[in-house]
């Protein structure tokens, strides 16, 4: 079995791993979209990320790693097992039927039996469905995902098949802004966007370099030195998750959020929902009891640059003009 870079061996790069987190935190958050130079740790983040988190308790059998917990009360309890969190690749040149699941042409000629050949989005369901350079994705399947994103579900009819199956996944892109834009539709859709550049200090890239090599020369040596660090990660999570529905978003909070989003022009609340969702996991990652001023700064960024309307009186970046309107808001 092939081993993943350890997360917490990840050097810089703070805002990725921050949001990252607070997407396995609360998936509902919405997901986390990270634009940025290449070879700046982007999929190594993801996959570290879903390597220490706890295995998931699926029902035995089942292609859509279903949650026995949500199996109707009155049905048969299901055999359970554990299963590793999933992080599915879907790759630019992939076709709908690939994406969401087709007839399974083998049974059929086989056997005469219309079967469901499930695709990526069921193997991707409780776990991080990663699409890089996201913003070169067809349009077709940027519509496809939209609408799964949003509801949930993946329904397939089609051969005279017809399957709805759950699909609820972390979803993260990457991808390079000077390549092309994202369509604002899915935009929106990312709860969490980060920027991520590559480092200009000497000292940084010498670091990453060095356990970069260290880890291509011995895999499990280094990742036996950074395992105690990966497990207070893994704890961390885990506390954070237990928490999470304890702690309390005054309304306070709620008006310094509105607030924000007001002065940043957003359109809809979707702003304001995330802002409230990211800053209460980042307070349940804290430890905090209550989400403040201090968690809405250091989410508001993330929260809210990518909901930004282009201003012609204000050639500023999206994230300069965040930054401005935290300081007018937050005095410190």
């Amino acid at each position: 079995m092939k081993l993943t870079y350890p997360f917490s061996a990840i050097v810089g790069q703070d805002e990725m791993k921050l949001a990252i987190l607070i997407a396995a935190v609360d998936p509902g958050v919405g997901g986390v979209l990270v634009f940025g130079d290449r070879g700046t740790g982007k999929s190594t983040a993801v996959r570290g990320l879903a390597a220490l988190l706890p295995k998931m308790k699926a029902v035995v059998g089942c292609p859509y790693n279903r949650d026995p917990a949500l199996e109707p009360a009155d049905a048969p309890k299901p055999k359970t097992h554990l299963v590793t969190v999933p992080v599915v690749d879907l790759p630019l040149g992939a076709t709908e039927d690939r994406v969401v699941g087709a007839l399974d042409l083998e049974r059929a000629l086989s056997q005469g039996v219309k079967a469901f050949e499930p695709g990526l989005l069921a193997r991707a369901n409780r776990g991080f469905l990663y699409i890089d350079e996201v913003n070169l994705l067809e349009d077709h399947l940027v519509d496809l995902l939209i609408d799964v994103a949003a509801s949930g579900e993946n329904v397939v009819e089609r051969e005279g098949l017809s399957v709805r199956h759950p699909a609820r996944f972390v979803l993260v892109g990457s991808g390079n802004p000077e390549e092309g834009e994202l369509r604002p539709q899915l935009l929106d859709r990312f709860g969490l966007s980060v920027e991520v550049k590559t480092p200009t200090e000497i000292p940084l890239r010498i670091e990453i370099v060095r356990r970069r090599d260290a880890f291509e020369h011995d895999p499990e040596g280094f990742a036996a030195k950074w395992h105690a660090e990966d497990e207070k990660i893994r704890r961390r999570i885990l506390a954070a998750r237990k928490r999470l529905n304890e702690v309390a978003v005054p309304d306070a909070a709620l008006e310094r959020a509105a607030q924000l989003c007001m002065k940043l022009g957003t359109d809809g609340l979707r702003g304001e929902l995330t802002l409230m969702r990211a800053a209460r996991a980042l307070a349940a990652l804290d430890g905090d009891k209550v989400v403040g001023d201090a968690q809405l700064k250091r989410i508001a960024a993330p929260a809210l640059r990518h909901r930004l309307r282009r201003n012609v009186l204000d050639d500023a970046g999206s994230t300069v003009r965040v930054d401005r309107a935290v300081q007018e808001l937050f005095p410190s």
